[in-house]
């Protein structure tokens, strides 16, 4: 994003992993509050491999939540995370082991470091722009690239503020699209400056592929470790209405999808689902509960769809699952200023 008000530059930094521009040596972060774009259904065999960093900045953090976070994904799994508040990388359960390089670890925070600092000058600059009150404000980043089953690659690099868009590149036509005039600004500078696109576009279409495949070969075990999930079906009524509840525990990787069916029709818009959250051991659990009529609970079933299973499995309210439980219940590029 342009710099501060003072008639800074227009984007500006450099790019994750490699020195694809300026120093950076590493991946950049990326957005917390963008996690729950990670939590869809498990990439099958012929899509493709990802590498992902999001990051947010917050102007006024509600207690206990940091001012800036940093995220970065392989194929939808989290590896990387690094907050204002500990001022360090945390590698996630595995990759730290995976990649045995403290240097490398420092070198992605001094680069997290980095991007938090212009992410701090960018809010500033933009609630200005903007003529807003101090109040709470949030700038998001969201880039990374895709390396496809043909072995064609994708990349892209997109900005948001107060959660709308606010300006993207296409690294195919060089330009930046920007949603309103306080991205114009944004847009002028940068082109006026004229190094950011192509940059940008080799950071993405070769620095980033290349850091892709590592992580790839680095996180081979992690990447391809298969947890299957115990599922307990359960049951409970009250003033004429049953509420059976579906709930996986113990899988790896996250995602994952559970349904209720009736009579073998997804009953999609009755279900009422919870987060996928991690627990203790590095697995996940996730819910899925429906609203029944009583007489009918023998028509409805729990699906669930997670990688570890080699087709979905089907369950009901007091017959064993598949696991042996019975139904009854037994986680770049530097940010430009703006």
């Amino acid at each position: 994003m342009p710099s501060s008000s003072g008639g800074s530059s227009g984007l500006s930094g450099a790019m994750g992993p490699g020195r694809a521009r300026g120093s950076c040596l590493v991946p950049c972060p990326g957005l917390g509050l963008l996690l729950g774009l990670l939590r869809v259904l498990g990439r099958a065999a012929s899509e493709p491999h990802s590498l992902r960093y999001f990051y947010t900045g917050l102007s006024d953090p509600s207690p206990g939540v940091p001012q800036f976070v940093a995220v970065g994904s392989v194929d939808r799994e989290v590896f990387v995370r690094y907050d204002s508040e500990t001022r360090r990388t945390n590698a996630m359960m595995n990759w730290r082991a995976a990649i045995d390089d403290q240097q490398y670890w420092e070198a992605n925070t001094q680069n997290f470091q980095n991007a938090e600092q212009i992410f701090r000058m960018n809010l500033d600059t933009l609630r200005e722009r903007y003529n807003q009150s101090r109040g709470s404000h949030t700038v998001q980043r969201m880039y990374g690239c895709d390396l496809l089953e043909d072995g064609s690659i994708t990349g892209f690099d997109q900005y948001g503020y107060d959660g709308r868009d606010f300006i993207a590149f296409d690294k195919d036509t060089l330009t930046l699209t920007a949603a309103d005039a306080g991205a114009q600004i944004t847009k002028r500078k940068t082109e006026t400056e004229g190094t950011y696109a192509e940059q940008t576009k080799y950071y993405l279409e070769n620095t980033c592929i290349e850091w892709l495949r590592k992580y790839m070969s680095y996180g081979k075990d992690v990447l391809e470790r298969r947890e299957r999930p115990e599922v307990r079906v359960s049951g409970m009524e009250a003033k004429k209405i049953l509420t059976l509840s579906c709930r996986a525990h113990g899988f790896y990787p996250q995602p994952i999808s559970i349904s209720w069916l009736k009579d073998g029709v997804v009953q999609e818009q009755e279900t009422q689902r919870g987060s996928t959250v991690p627990i203790s051991d590095g697995t996940y659990h996730a819910w899925a509960t429906i609203d029944v009529l009583p007489g009918d609970r023998d028509k409805y079933q729990c699906r669930v769809e997670h990688a570890s299973l080699p087709q979905p499995g089907l369950f009901s309210w007091g017959e064993p699952s598949s696991t042996g439980c019975m139904g009854l219940g037994c986680s770049g590029d530097s940010p430009f200023p703006c």
